[in-house]
């Protein structure tokens, strides 16, 4: 095992903390239209149904961002794009303070979905280009926990400050957050091709990887013969069962349980935060899983996608009596338990990207995951808005995600298993599993 040199270690730390902040960030943006849900309605005059319009626009508009975003994150870097994305769509943030009509709304939304598509996708081709394929699954987990721990804390943090402020001037001030941190990424990270590595550190970080590079960058060819994957395709739609639960969650919790619950905006502000708690015990689980699976001697691709089916099972499992249940404290435990499985698959998911293809692919791949991920999580906040107006209740909405999710594992177990061999790219070779 080759030793890691101390500058190594730095750049290491500073990018894994970059990433969780950025990712705190981003979905605290994210939440701040569910936090206000119940506000925004009431001054827009908005049914459910619109409200889960308006959540959709930014879910769609991020699905398909996706697909150009990562050929251009392997094309031009991580500094560059994830900078531009981060001050982009804290603009839009702060534009969404100012609205005064639906139509506005949706078109901050789009801008706000387009310009986070880079953050995952480039998360994970920083944690591919600086650490060795051993040692990834923790930082992944690390910078993935982002979108359990921003959750957590944005109901009290949101709340106050829509509570003290006003819900316009708390879109105002997230956005001027991200802002900062936007400069600050650009100022300080450097992509791995932008530093003259020694021999010992280039050695190191090549340990076990998939190690054939592409110093003229990605060509449309081998972005194209990424298709041609059986394990794209899995990890396509796969991934739409992670994402419609996990944006299900983060849309309508709050709104669940002020309507079926009948809780109070104040104290649905703490509620909210217990299940993310759980999430991001499974979020930050599946890093350490994976790791230690691998060091078991499991083939990298299965020691990910093994944890992935196990988490949407038990997010489906705890789903369904979270419908059921007349208690709210029972209601609460078994969201928070979904909750904790099915950021164990979107950990493991994102794990999976960073060993299924060669460093200059990596996020192709993650942006093409990622797009059928919010593809079908696109639906979630507005199929429950549906639900909701037909039914007033949110039952049938939670059963639906139920099923979506185990039919997710179904496709992983079934279809993501090794890379389909030539006539595709040598780029494209990967380890089985």
């Amino acid at each position: 095992m080759l030793q890691k040199s101390q500058r190594l270690k730095r750049i290491q730390v500073v990018a894994v903390v970059f990433l969780t902040v950025a990712g705190i960030v981003n979905y605290l943006d994210r939440s701040t239209l569910s936090i206000a849900n119940h506000l925004v309605s009431e001054e827009l005059h908005l049914s459910a149904s619109q409200m889960g319009l308006l959540l959709s626009a930014f879910s769609l508009s991020y699905a398909f961002a996706q697909l150009p975003v990562g050929a251009l994150l392997d094309r031009f870097g991580s500094r560059v794009m994830l900078g531009l994305g981060m001050l982009v769509w804290s603009l839009a943030q702060v534009a969404g303070g100012f609205i005064q009509t639906l139509n506005h709304f949706l078109t901050a939304r789009v801008v706000l979905g387009v310009a986070e598509a880079p953050l995952f996708p480039a998360s994970a081709k920083v944690v591919n280009e600086w650490f060795a394929v051993r040692e990834r699954g923790a930082p992944i987990g690390t910078f993935i926990s982002s979108s359990t721990v921003a959750p957590m804390i944005a109901p009290p943090l949101l709340t106050v400050l829509m509570l003290a402020f006003g819900w316009r001037t708390m879109f105002v001030i997230m956005g001027v957050l991200g802002i900062v941190v936007a400069i600050a990424w650009y100022v300080v990270y450097r992509n791995r091709d932008e530093i003259a590595l020694t021999e010992d550190e280039t050695a190191h970080l090549n340990e076990g990887a998939i190690t054939q590079e592409n110093p003229q960058g990605l060509s449309w060819a081998e972005w194209g013969a990424l298709l041609k994957l059986r394990n794209t395709w899995g990890m396509i739609f796969g991934f739409m069962g992670v994402i419609y639960m996990v944006w299900l969650y983060l849309t309508w919790l709050p709104g669940y349980l002020e309507r079926e619950r009948h809780i109070s905006i104040a104290h649905t502000g703490w509620l909210v935060a217990i299940p993310y708690v759980f999430g991001t015990i499974g979020m930050l689980s599946s890093g350490l899983i994976a790791d230690a699976l691998l060091k078991r001697g499991m083939a990298p691709i299965r020691s990910r996608k093994w944890p992935l089916c196990v988490g949407l099972v038990g997010a489906a499992a705890f789903t369904v009596p979270a419908a059921y249940t007349p208690s709210t404290a029972l209601a609460i435990v078994y969201v928070s338990l979904a909750m904790l499985f099915v950021n164990l698959s979107s950990g493991s998911a994102w794990a999976l990207v960073s060993v299924a293809a060669p460093r200059h692919l990596v996020a192709s791949l993650g942006s093409m995951q990622n797009f059928g991920g919010y593809l079908g999580g696109s639906f979630a906040p507005l199929i429950t808005g549906i639900v909701v107006d037909r039914t007033h209740s949110f039952v049938n909405a939670l059963l639906i995600s139920a099923g979506v999710a185990f039919a997710a594992a179904l496709v992983y177990l079934f279809v993501v298993r090794e890379v389909a061999p030539a006539p595709l790219p040598k780029a494209i070779e990967t380890q089985p599993t």
